[in-house]
């Protein structure tokens, strides 16, 4: 695979483990207990795709990221250069604003920290079912009275250069999202549809539709709003039909996604049809383990106590 990625002395990359103290490490098994999700709440995930309203922030730390996002968004090219992807705008309607930027964990260290939060390890663990890695992060902004669409998608459509399909979406709010400022949707059972075509991200936001057979419409008429308050995530599985529409309201709709991977995730470059779009990626050969710096191990990250209690948790894998 042709590709453009360099290293940088300055990339977070560097750095396999949290640098500040944003976020306190649980250091024993009953620290972690007080973020290990229900069997009922993994019953829900299996059943419908996603899992809301979980908390991973607290406000000190939703304010802390909020004043890296500003930076962030100034688009020093000292930061662009770290990014995978990075567009101030990408919305395809000229009179709305979408900040979508993918790699932030590379450039600040509030970013960097946040994907050992433990409520975020705990949970992407119990709902992927094994260890687990770092596949990348996320940035979508949408500004007040003019934030653009995210059209409806299902993430893997986008990530089959990776495989096999062993990811997971935690989608975290840095604003009190809600109807009214472009909140993300859910299709409730969407996630068992199979993968369908691509149709686009930032453009149509009905252009998914077109794809979409009798039973399927019907079931868009139950579409959930995922209204959560800041610092609390919603999590996805990879096939999970989402989207969010235009924020025309007064406050700005800002948010960081975590995407992660099985520990055993490999590349599937060969033959992948947008390789451009993997230019500033690190390298992700056919058939080769993900498990560069890149993609650092998120959890579980140490053999002692905790080990007892993972093998306790309810998963995915132990409710099959």
């Amino acid at each position: 695979m042709k590709t453009t990625f360099i290293t940088n002395p300055f990339d977070l990359a560097n750095y396999s483990n949290p640098i500040g103290h944003l976020f306190q490490q649980p250091k024993t098994a009953a620290e972690w207990e007080q973020y290990v999700l229900t069997k009922e709440q993994i019953d829900s995930f299996k059943e419908n795709g996603y899992l809301s309203g979980i908390k991973i922030l607290t406000e000190q730390q939703v304010d802390a990221l909020n004043v890296e996002l500003i930076r962030l968004q100034s688009g020093r090219p000292e930061d662009k250069e770290l990014f995978y992807h990075y567009e101030s705008n990408e919305s395809e309607d000229p009179d709305k604003v979408l900040f979508h930027a993918i790699g932030a964990w590379r450039v600040t260290p509030g970013f960097h920290d946040l994907i050992w939060a433990p409520a975020y390890r705990m949970a992407a663990y119990q709902l992927l079912g094994q260890p687990f890695r770092l596949f990348h992060d996320q940035l979508f902004c949408k500004p007040a009275k003019h934030g653009g669409v995210v059209a409806w998608h299902q993430d893997f459509s986008y990530w089959t250069f990776t495989k096999p399909m062993q990811h997971l979406t935690c989608w975290i709010g840095l604003d009190d999202a809600n109807i009214d400022n472009g909140c993300l949707y859910y299709i409730p059972g969407s996630h068992k549809w199979g993968l369908l075509p691509v149709t686009g991200l930032a453009g149509d936001m009905d252009a998914v539709r077109q794809i979409l057979d009798t039973d399927q419409m019907l079931a868009f008429e139950k579409k959930f709003a995922n209204e959560l308050p800041k610092g609390y995530a919603s999590f996805h599985h990879p096939l999970m039909m989402h989207g969010s529409y235009a924020n025309s309201s007064q406050r700005s709709r800002r948010a960081v996604v975590i995407n992660s991977m099985g520990q055993d995730t490999m590349g599937n470059t060969a033959g992948y049809e947008r390789l451009e779009a993997l230019g500033h990626f690190p390298p992700m050969p056919q058939d080769q383990l993900l498990s560069s710096q890149f993609f650092p191990k998120l959890f579980p990250d140490r053999e002692d106590d905790i080990q007892r209690l993972i093998n306790s948790v309810p998963t995915i894998s132990s409710l099959d």
